[in-house]
């Protein structure tokens, strides 16, 4: 079947055979310890299936070493019926039911979702409160923040993450947000790198709530950003060194495939290696860790998302070819050690 341009911004089922026909190449510093920061598990259509299995398939594949994960909320599996604000905790009782089949032992040494980062309105403000209590519960122990996105853009090509063009200024969800700080719960931050100045002025204004950044502070490389990539780059660096001055701000690193649209992951006639994407990417995840610092950073797959344009074992060896230059210490930080803090994740053995 002939395939068709990638549709940055959408997500579509990742094409088994295309990424079959990906360049080999062995495992890099197979004995790192992983923490995948950021994954999904879902059913979003009848070619669109990634729940235990199909994840511990990709985890499986030959070599790299992952210890936990942590889920993050993608509107799955959500309650049918009661109150609107609550019907998101269904997405949490979904979770936590995997969780507790991974950590049951029967399914590998890995722990999927160890932690748990749902949705809940925070516009409801102080109303917020039950829904939060309700996700604790469901979580089992295991639900540790929110994500409510903020990723706007005027250009309906970009495919919004929100209805909001200005959320993270709102009162009402900054009420909310408090409720969830006053719970000991973080924040997954995210929006796009046009929006990176209220994002700032969020965590200025917000020191006591811990702020995780989602996908390098999302740079986009299509619509009206296409061919300008060094103009977004030139808006975005300044903003990431403004939130890199938030001490309660850390970032996720990876996250890119769709977004900033580095390639036509439809288009090529095979995946990139690791030494592509490395190449791609890394003037964004190396000036990542240059701001913050490794104690700071931690990677993440964003699978199934990324697997739309490149496989498991080629992802994390991307990762590493751009950690290479970094010390042991660095190292176990940037891959396990800062989602360990960030995620209140249990240690691990």
């Amino acid at each position: 079947m002939p395939r068709e341009p990638a549709r940055f911004g959408r997500i579509t089922a990742p094409d088994r055979d295309w990424l079959a026909g990906a360049p080999p190449e062995p495992v890099l510093d197979p004995d790192i310890p992983i923490i995948d920061a950021h994954h999904h598990l879902w059913q979003r259509a009848a070619n669109q299936r990634y729940l235990l299995h199909d994840f511990l398939e990709d985890v499986y594949a030959p070599g790299h070493k992952v210890e936990q994960t942590v889920f993050i909320q993608c509107h799955a599996m959500y309650r049918a019926t009661g109150p609107e604000a609550m019907r998101p905790v269904g997405e949490t009782e979904f979770v936590a039911g995997i969780a507790a089949m991974s950590e049951s032992g029967g399914y590998g040494p890995v722990r999927v979702a160890a932690g748990i980062v749902g949705y809940a309105d925070l516009t409801l403000g102080a109303a917020v409160e039950p829904v939060l209590e309700a996700h604790l519960r469901a979580g089992g122990g295991r639900f540790r923040g929110v994500r409510h996105s903020g990723a706007w853009d005027a250009d309906p090509i970009i495919g919004n993450g929100s209805e909001h063009p200005h959320l993270f200024r709102r009162e009402d969800f900054r009420a909310g947000l408090g409720v969830l700080t006053r719970m000991g719960l973080s924040f997954d931050l995210w929006c796009f790198h046009p929006q990176l100045a209220e994002a700032v002025e969020l965590a200025r204004a917000c020191p006591d709530t811990s702020f995780i950044m989602g996908h390098c502070g999302g740079p986009l490389g299509y619509g009206p950003y296409a061919g300008r990539r060094d103009a977004v780059f030139a808006a975005w660096k300044p903003r990431m060194a403004e939130l890199a001055a938030c001490p309660n701000v850390v970032v996720k690193l990876g996250g890119m495939m769709m977004r900033l649209a580095a390639y036509d992951y439809g288009l090529r006639a095979a995946p990139p290696s690791s030494g592509e994407l490395a190449d791609m990417w890394r003037p964004y995840i190396e000036t990542c860790i240059e701001l913050f610092g490794p104690g700071r950073c931690l990677f993440e797959s964003n699978f199934p998302v990324e697997k739309m344009g490149i496989g498991w074992v080629a992802l994390w060896n991307a990762f590493k070819r751009i950690a290479a230059g970094a010390s042991e210490d660095e190292k176990r930080a940037l891959f396990a050690g800062t989602a360990l803090r960030a995620y209140r994740l249990p240690a691990p053995g």
